[in-house]
């Protein structure tokens, strides 16, 4: 996730420093193509920094900042969610599980103040649990719990702007509290938890880390949710990453200077989110067609999100996976993905130059509307229609992944291609400018947008029947 601060430049997060990776039921593991780490304790440490007074027009975004922001009317339209709004399929009777360590101290409040201020009705249930472990007092001066906690608002904001029938979950980890870093095991005791307990349908996650900053070992021992969850009939989504075709080295203080791919999207039981570009006017219609999000060479994205210029990574991730095999469904891709699982496997909206607007009013920064961005912001809207085509559907619908691959081979009108674009990169190491190439969009499947992103009206009771 990215915040992106109209009063002035801010840091990039690395939301992302390490996570998980699994290895299908069923899929067998290729081999790595790096040493694997054989520790499950991974931490994941992110720095987000923004401040902002109130929410912005689209019109006032492009005057002030030079990019566009959104509203969830705009996102609502451009999706076509309001022709399923009228049928009463607003995800009533499922429970979006968002999973964030820390949490936010204000997320009631700030959701509540979002609704009114978007005109949403408030979700049925907005719950909190903690199966992990105490979580620390939130600390305004602790830069970690400040930034989870903005994640928290993103994550519950905007799975709720999709589908305001569907309950919240979410599901705080302790981390350690003093330094504001996670270690990953606390997440997946916590998912495990709610697996168990059948206490939703679907799960977001909007952390990443590469492949290689885990390391084969290390994902098998942490994959053990994404199997329950599978056993469950709980669908599991993560986005693909910020940084396009590259991702953080194990210290994380640099990037790799070669295509890689990011962990937990690219797990098989899983479902990878991408990043797109929309383009929309103040209606929500667009006014082009979505590209795949990239704003690595967009000076404007950059200074106000990274402080400089640029170029450095800030796309859409996705490409092969070095851990797993190509999955049974992406069998009619093979010529794209190979022997490899191929990531991602839908997009939504996350561009830098397209953010959305979300309120908060914790601590450390002044309250108020923030702008944010990445696939952060795509995973929670999927969750939201994941959610829609539950209640329609009359049941959790589970790993949806075979669903998706077979309306994209029947041509169904639900799936939308995303022709134009690449997650491409470049960025400084060593006091030279890299180039990490990336993956072009096109017709069918790439491993820069997946199948493409969606037009909700038919998606929802094609994927819903499809379950």
């Amino acid at each position: 996730m990215y915040l992106v601060s109209r009063a002035g430049p801010m840091a990039a997060c690395a939301l992302g420093a390490a996570i998980l990776a699994t290895a299908a039921l069923g899929v067998g593991l290729s081999k790595p193509a790096a040493p694997a780490r054989t520790t499950a304790s991974v931490t994941v440490t992110p720095g987000v920094r923004d401040l902002d007074q109130r929410p912005s027009t689209t019109s006032q975004c492009r005057r002030s900042l030079q990019i566009a922001c959104y509203n969830p009317l705009q996102l609502q339209r451009a999706y076509h969610l309001p022709a399923l709004y009228a049928r009463g399929i607003t995800g009533r009777g499922a429970t979006i599980v968002i999973v964030d360590p820390y949490g936010s101290p204000t997320i009631a409040t700030d959701l509540r103040t979002f609704d009114r201020t978007e005109g949403i009705a408030d979700p049925p249930s907005l719950r909190v649990i903690r199966p992990a472990g105490q979580v620390p007092s939130y600390d305004a001066a602790n830069s970690g719990m400040v930034a989870w906690a903005s994640e928290t608002t993103l994550d519950v904001e905007y799975a709720h702007a999709v589908a305001p029938g569907a309950k919240i979950l979410l599901v705080e980890t302790p981390g350690s509290g003093k330094t504001g870093t996670v270690d990953m095991a606390q997440i997946v005791t916590a998912e495990n938890y709610v697996v168990q307990h059948h206490l939703g349908d679907v799960i977001s996650q909007s952390f990443v880390a590469t492949e290689q900053a885990v390391g084969a070992a290390g994902i098998q021992a942490l994959r053990g949710a994404y199997q329950a969850a599978y056993r469950d009939h709980v669908t599991v989504l993560a986005g693909a990453g910020d940084n396009g075709a590259t991702g953080f080295e194990p210290s994380q203080k640099s990037y790799f200077s070669h295509a890689v791919t990011s962990w937990p999207a690219s797990d098989p039981l899983v479902t990878g989110v991408g990043g797109t570009r929309l383009d929309l006017d103040a209606s929500g219609g667009r006014r082009s067609a979505d590209t795949v999000w990239n704003d690595t060479y967009s000076k404007t994205a950059n200074r106000l999100v990274d402080g400089t210029p640029g170029p450095n990574p800030l796309a859409g991730g996705g490409g092969k996976s070095v851990i797993f095999a190509r999955p049974a469904y992406q069998d009619a891709v093979s010529g794209v993905t190979g022997a490899h699982r191929g990531v991602p496997d839908i997009s939504m909206s996350a561009a830098c130059t397209g953010a959305v607007n979300a309120y908060q009013s914790f601590g450390g920064q002044a309250p108020g509307w923030y702008v944010l961005c990445g696939t952060s912001e795509a995973t929670p809207l999927f969750a939201g229609v994941v959610a829609l085509a539950d209640q329609m559907a009359g049941h959790s619908l589970g790993l949806i992944n075979p669903a998706l691959y077979r309306l994209a081979a029947a041509h169904a009108p639900g799936i939308v291609g995303v022709t134009t674009g690449d997650n491409s990169v470049s960025f400084t190491k060593g006091g030279r400018t890299q180039v990490v190439t990336g993956y072009r969009a096109q017709a069918g499947y790439s491993l820069a947008a997946g199948l493409g992103t969606i037009d909700a009206q038919y998606f929802v009771p094609e994927l819903a029947a499809a379950g």
